[in-house]
């Protein structure tokens, strides 16, 4: 099993590169790049340069450079000059695409062009939402998917059987952005009750630090709770139906009926033999949950409910052309997700010693 770790980890370099190398060349051909935004800001047509103060003499990344920026006559050519040299765009492509990685492999992922902090400040400054939307959404879908899709599986055909599937397909039919309108519009004070805040991971801070240690963390589920069910609906179907065909899959199999003929109660046979091999495939797909509900479902959900996390983040830094942030979140999640992949391996191992990747591979 090492020799596998070892292979896994090893191609996470060659993937890292791939993924760098065609972002960074699709970049190249994106109009608007930094320079042409700042110098709309300074025109009147935009407002990037809020905070803009000289960054990019720690150049972590960029593209998107033009020689003919349109509408920047009226500004000496110095200043232009300037402005590249600053970002670090007097240099070639693959200069800059070396120097990026460069900095990457030794973590130095530089500043923001347009908020004079660091890549790594930023992204822990909004770790908090979205380590809260993903870890709690992934929680209870799972928590709810698996016994439920265990009871379908059991009494598949049945009445219970049927009115929770009618239940799930709605839930998985129903857009995630369109189920968070209608949790505000509800509970938030849009037009009904007023029973969960509409906005923010905690109250206010002057209100949050007077409360006492059990008042904060009732202070955070209440703040939390809309988000979390809007994210966790979709989730939610996809992994209940999961579970009960892994589950009708592994019943029908001649082990369990070996199992029931030596006089084994139900419960003995679901959980003590059928469980084991029907959770893998479950398993399997818990990276892709987490990741989904840790990034790229929480950008609607935060927007909604004006949460300022790691999805909102990548989006304005998008907008904006902040390449630093787009180049550093890429890499840094790109990476967390490849090692998130491997672990999802040994779990596989950890809950059937007989899996053996080394052996698969031979």
């Amino acid at each position: 099993m090492s020799a596998y770790i070892l292979r896994r980890l090893l191609l996470v370099i060659p993937t890292l590169i791939g993924v760098m190398i065609i972002n960074f060349t699709l970049v190249q051909f994106v109009p608007g790049g930094p320079i042409e935004q700042i110098i709309a800001g300074m025109e009147g047509q935009g407002d990037v340069t809020r905070g803009f103060s000289g960054a990019g003499d720690d150049v972590a990344a960029g593209g998107g450079g033009n020689d003919r920026y349109t509408g920047a006559r009226g500004l000496p050519p110095e200043f232009i000059e300037q402005l590249e040299r600053e970002f670090g765009f007097d240099k070639p492509p693959l200069e800059r695409f070396f120097d990026l990685m460069w900095n990457y492999m030794r973590f130095d992922f530089g500043d923001s062009y347009f908020r004079s902090i660091s890549v790594i400040d930023l992204v822990i400054e909004k770790m908090p939402v979205s380590i809260s939307l993903g870890l709690w959404s992934t929680l209870i879908a799972y928590m709810i998917s698996i016994p439920l899709g265990i009871r379908k599986a059991v009494r598949d055909g049945s009445p219970f059987d049927t009115w929770t599937s009618g239940v799930i397909i709605v839930g998985y039919a129903i857009p995630g952005f369109l189920f968070a309108i209608l949790l505000l519009v509800l509970f938030a004070g849009g037009s009904y009750w007023q029973v969960f805040p509409a906005r923010g991971l905690t109250s206010e801070a002057d209100v949050w630090n007077e409360l006492s240690l059990f008042g904060k963390v009732l202070d955070y589920f209440h703040h939390i709770a809309l988000p979390t069910i809007a994210l966790t609906i979709s989730s939610f179907a996809t992994l209940t139906l999961l579970t009960k065909n892994s589950f009708l899959d592994e019943l029908r199999k001649h082990y369990v009926m070996t199992a029931r003929a030596k006089g084994l109660v139900e419960r003995r046979v679901l959980y003590g033999h059928v469980f084991r091999n029907a959770m893998l495939i479950v398993i399997a797909g818990f990276p892709a949950v987490f990741i989904g509900a840790f990034f790229g479902g929480s950008l609607i959900i935060e927007t909604v409910f004006s949460l300022d996390g790691l999805g909102r983040l990548f989006f304005e830094a998008a907008v904006a052309r902040d390449y630093p942030v787009i180049f550093g979140t890429l890499f840094i999640f790109t990476l967390l997700g490849l090692i998130i992949g491997i672990i999802s391996d040994l779990m596989y191992v950890w809950i059937d010693p007989r899996i053996d990747f080394e052996t698969r591979e031979n």
